[in-house]
């Protein structure tokens, strides 16, 4: 009980971030970042075997934001869990900032992959995680994509060469928020997302992408399985944490104003 409110308070905390890195810097993209926190902190904090003093140790889980316009929280995370002070998350987005609005790998240690392209980053999960399964087979690539991001044909590449070369050593991680760039993704292009990737060849699981305790449950199992790939469907709320924002479309442009920046600071 004590682990979960930990990981609760500090999902807290990357929400708490990522709303003052976007109020500082006057940028916007805050709703994709916003979700995806407990799935972050759960990762970092409860399922990577990682370590912050020594980020590029082989024998390592990997992670790769796929979609990577939700970078803000990944920052957010990593500082939290020691890779850089606090006080960096600063440099958001700034002029002669750190961290860029997608994640660039010289920006830290531990950032695996640039990303920003969508469905590039699951392909070079897969790759990894092929050149990983002769050296270092119990660990494990887990790698975070859109349901918007589904929509992209390498996305089904990656998925079949993974599903045809049985590399259950890849964890795909989908931010199911219902919503992409240009509106609720059951109206761009409505994908069956358990039937696809069922089809695939994936072993399937769907979770409450922000209930820790069941996200920790679902993880682990996702991570111990040894027969397929699998991928577990996050059902997230985009903007999760700022209510008039929450579920819109809106919430994927959202740049935080004063009186949400301050509510934030004293939740």
């Amino acid at each position: 009980m004590a682990q979960n409110k930990k990981l609760q308070g500090l999902a807290t905390q990357v929400r708490e971030h990522i709303i003052e890195m976007s109020y500082g810097s006057k940028s916007a993209e805050i709703g994709s970042s916003l979700c995806i926190a407990d799935i972050l902190i759960t990762l970092y904090f409860a399922i990577l075997d990682i370590d912050p003093k020594q980020p590029e140790r082989p024998d390592r889980d990997h992670f790769v934001l796929s979609k990577g316009h939700g970078a803000a929280a990944m920052y957010a995370t990593m500082a939290l869990r020691g890779y850089f002070p606090e006080t960096e998350l600063k440099r958001y987005r700034v002029d002669g900032g750190r961290f860029h609005c997608h994640p660039c790998r010289s920006a830290s240690r531990g950032i695996e992959v640039s990303t920003g392209s969508l469905g590039h980053g699951l392909p070079i999960a897969i790759g990894m995680a092929l050149t990983m399964k002769s050296e270092w087979p119990n660990k494990k690539v887990f790698v975070l994509v859109g349901d918007g991001e589904c929509n992209e044909g390498s996305i089904w590449e990656a998925a079949m060469f993974a599903s045809s070369h049985k590399l259950s050593n890849v964890v795909v991680i989908i931010d199911d928020n219902k919503f992409q760039g240009f509106g609720a993704t059951d109206k761009v292009h409505p994908v069956d997302l358990s039937a696809i990737w069922t089809a695939f060849g994936w072993n399937v699981l769907e979770v409450d992408g922000h209930d820790i305790v069941l996200l920790e449950k679902v993880l682990l199992k996702a991570k111990r399985r040894r027969d397929r790939p699998t991928v577990v469907i996050a059902h997230t709320i985009s903007g999760k944490g700022i209510p008039h924002i929450e579920n819109t479309l809106g919430a994927h442009y959202y740049t935080p104003d004063e009186i949400t920046y301050l509510a934030s600071q004293h939740a």
